[in-house]
C-alpha cells in the first residue's frame, strides 16, 4: 500500500460522520417551544385538537401552542436538522435520539407552584431530570465519548418565566407568591431560581445555550382583554416584564463570565415582540392586538377551538391564540435570535456562534490532518532508510 492510501484510509477514519457533524439540539421551558410533550400527560394545558396545526405541513395538531412551526422548528430548519421529537414520544429512540430531544411542557415556570392549575406538566426539576435520562440512554447507544462530545457540542434553547407571572403571581387577586413577595423582590427571586436551573444545565454538559427573556406580557390579547384598559396593554404585566428581562440579562452576563464568554446567549424577546406591537405594519401584519383564534375582547377569553373564531389568513396576525405567536411571527423571530445586532441577541446572534464552533471544528479536524500526514510521513521517510540500509 502506498503512503498516499495509507494517509488517505487513515483521514477517512477519523474523519467525522455525518450524524455526527450535525449539532444536536435540545428544547427546555413552557408553551412557546412544547412540541407536543402534553399530548402524553393528564393535563388541561395542551393543543392537540384542531383548529392548532392548521398550516402545519400534515394539517394535524401536534400538540403545538401555533397554527403551525413553532420557535424549536424554525430553529432546526436554520440548523440542518430534522425538529426534535418530544422526550415522551414512543418515537424518540434510535438514531432519533443524535437529533436532540424536546423537554418543554405548556404550563410550566421557573418555580415548581407554577402552573399548578394545569395538574400534571413537566416542571423544570422533571425536564432535567429527563435530560439525564436521555444521556443514559444516548450512552448506551454510541457510548460515553460520542454520547459526552454531543451534548457539548450542542445548542440549548431553554424559554421560561411567563407564565410564573401570568399563571402564578398574577392569576388571582392576592395570590400566595404576590402576598409574599412584592414584585421586584418576585423578580430577584425567580432570576436566582433560573439561574439554578442554567447552572445544571451546564453541569450537565450544555455548553451554548440560547435563552429567551419574556415578551411584552401585558400586550397579549387574552391580557388585554383581562386586564388592559381600553384595550391597551396591560401596565402591571408589562412592568413585571421590564423588570424580569434585565435583571436577568444581569445574570446571564455573571453566568458568562464564570463559566466562558457565548456559554449563555441572551435573546431579547420582549424587543421582538414588542417591535411588533408598535408597528404590526412594518412587518406586514394587519393587528397585534387581535388573536386569529379566540373568543371574546381581542378573540383573548378562553381556549382556542373548533368553535372559535378563525381568521382566514394567520398570517396577517402576529397572535395565533390568546397567548402565542402565528408560524410567520415566529419566523421574525428567529430571524433576530439568528443574524439580529446586540439588541436583540448578545453577547452575539445564532448565525456567529454556528460560524465560530464550525470554524473551530473545521480547524480541529485540519490540525488533525496535517499532525496525521506529518506524522505517517516521518514514519514512510523511516521505512524507506531502514529499506535501503
Amino acid at each position: 500500500m502506498t503512503a498516499a492510501a495509507v494517509v488517505l484510509l487513515l483521514a477517512m477514519a477519523l474523519a467525522p460522520t455525518p450524524s455526527e457533524c450535525a449539532r444536536a439540539f435540545f428544547v427546555f421551558g413552557d408553551s412557546l417551544v412544547d412540541n407536543g410533550n402534553n399530548n402524553y400527560l393528564l393535563t388541561t394545558a395542551r393543543a392537540d385538537a384542531p383548529p392548532y396545526g392548521i398550516d402545519y405541513p400534515t394539517h394535524r395538531p401536534t400538540g403545538r401552542f401555533c397554527n403551525g412551526k413553532n420557535i424549536p422548528d424554525i430553529i432546526s430548519e436554520h440548523l440542518g436538522a430534522e425538529p426534535t421529537l418530544p422526550y415522551l414520544s414512543p418515537e424518540l429512540r434510535g438514531q432519533k435520539l443524535l437529533v436532540g430531544a424536546n423537554f418543554a411542557s405548556a404550563g410550566v415556570g421557573i418555580l415548581n407552584d407554577t402552573g399548578i392549575q394545569f395538574v400534571n406538566i413537566l416542571r423544570m426539576s422533571r425536564q432535567l431530570a429527563y435530560f439525564g435520562e436521555y444521556q443514559r440512554k444516548l450512552r448506551a447507544l454510541v457510548g460515553a465519548a460520542r454520547a459526552r462530545q454531543l451534548v457539548r457540542g450542542s445548542l440549548v434553547l431553554i424559554t421560561l418565566g411567563g407564565n410564573d407571572f401570568v399563571n402564578n403571581y398574577y392569576l388571582v387577586p392576592f395570590s400566595f407568591r404576590s402576598r409574599q413577595f412584592s414584585l421586584p423582590d418576585y423578580v430577584r427571586y425567580l432570576v436566582s431560581e433560573y439561574k439554578k436551573i442554567l447552572i445544571r444545565l451546564y453541569e450537565m454538559g450544555a455548553r451554548r445555550v440560547l435563552v429567551t427573556g419574556t415578551g411584552p406580557l401585558g400586550c397579549a390579547p387574552a391580557v388585554r382583554a383581562q386586564r388592559g384598559r381600553n384595550g391597551e396593554c396591560a401596565g402591571e404585566l408589562m412592568r413585571a416584564a421590564s423588570l424580569f428581562n434585565p435583571e436577568l440579562s444581569r445574570a446571564l452576563d455573571g453566568l458568562n463570565a464564570r463559566f466562558g464568554a457565548g456559554t449563555f446567549i441572551a435573546a431579547n424577546a420582549f424587543r421582538v415582540h414588542f417591535d411588533f406591537v408598535t408597528d404590526p405594519a412594518a412587518f406586514g401584519f394587519a393587528t397585534a392586538t387581535e388573536a386569529c383564534c379566540g373568543q371574546g375582547p381581542h378573540n383573548g377569553l378562553g381556549l382556542c377551538t373548533a368553535a372559535s373564531n378563525l381568521c382566514a389568513d394567520r398570517g396577517r396576525y402576529v397572535f395565533w391564540d390568546p397567548y402565542h405567536p402565528t408560524e410567520r411571527a415566529n419566523r421574525i423571530i428567529v430571524s433576530q435570535f439568528m443574524a439580529g445586532s446586540l439588541d436583540y441577541v448578545s453577547p452575539m446572534n445564532l448565525s456567529t456562534v454556528l460560524r465560530m464552533d464550525d470554524d473551530d471544528g473545521f480547524l480541529l479536524f485540519g490540525a488533525l490532518w496535517t499532525y496525521t500526514y506529518d506524522a505517517l510521513k516521518n514514519l514512510m521517510n523511516i521505512e524507506l532508510q531502514f529499506q535501503r540500509a
